[in-house]
């Protein structure tokens, strides 16, 4: 009868453990303890299983030669070309005349990312008036933009106008007075 004192697996279906490394009289390998003769996985520490493994071969990454330099602190600008302005002033999204610049751009549709630089390329025709607030423009689009009647300021100018200097207090500040020793 089966209780649960004396339940055992059935007869085949678990092996039993490979115990390494304990000696001749073990049988199983004694000295290499069922590692083999020499190389590197007979040892410990062994890591052939690296993705870029290759046999001994020249791994790729030093094969191929490497060129080139990414400055770290790069400015990626976003591009915008004349045609874009004019379809966005088309279609009602800039009014003729606007002052063009990042936020405007990003609220038309016509730049993905409000805070990014961008540059003005000329390809395409413009035939709005338009003030763009950015001296980031190519020769041959602020050519262009001049010629439909616009103008291009840089950034700084638009914000110095919007911002007045503060007046300071007309009286100077008193000097603090020493105290008697």
């Amino acid at each position: 009868m089966a209780y649960l004192s004396n339940l055992r697996y059935a007869d085949g279906s678990r092996k039993t453990r490979k115990r390494v490394g304990r000696g001749q009289g073990s049988g199983r390998g004694g000295h290499t303890a069922t590692r083999g003769m020499n190389g590197q996985r007979s040892r410990s520490g062994a890591k052939r299983n690296k993705a870029w493994f290759e046999g001994g071969q020249m791994p790729l990454q030093r094969r191929v030669p490497k060129f080139g330099f990414t400055p770290p602190f790069r400015v990626e600008k976003q591009s915008v070309n004349l045609y874009r302005l004019q379809k966005a002033i088309d279609a009602g999204k800039l009014a003729d005349g606007a002052v063009i610049d990042g936020v405007t751009l990003y609220k038309a549709g016509v730049l993905r990312k409000a805070n990014q630089p961008f540059k003005i390329l000329a390809q395409g025709e413009l035939n709005a008036k338009v003030t763009v607030l950015d001296e980031n423009a190519s020769e041959a689009a602020q050519k262009k933009i001049e010629a439909a009647g616009g103008t291009i300021k840089p950034a700084e100018a638009e914000s110095k106008e919007a911002k007045p200097k503060k007046a300071k207090d007309a009286k100077p500040a008193e000097p603090k007075a020493e105290k008697p020793a």
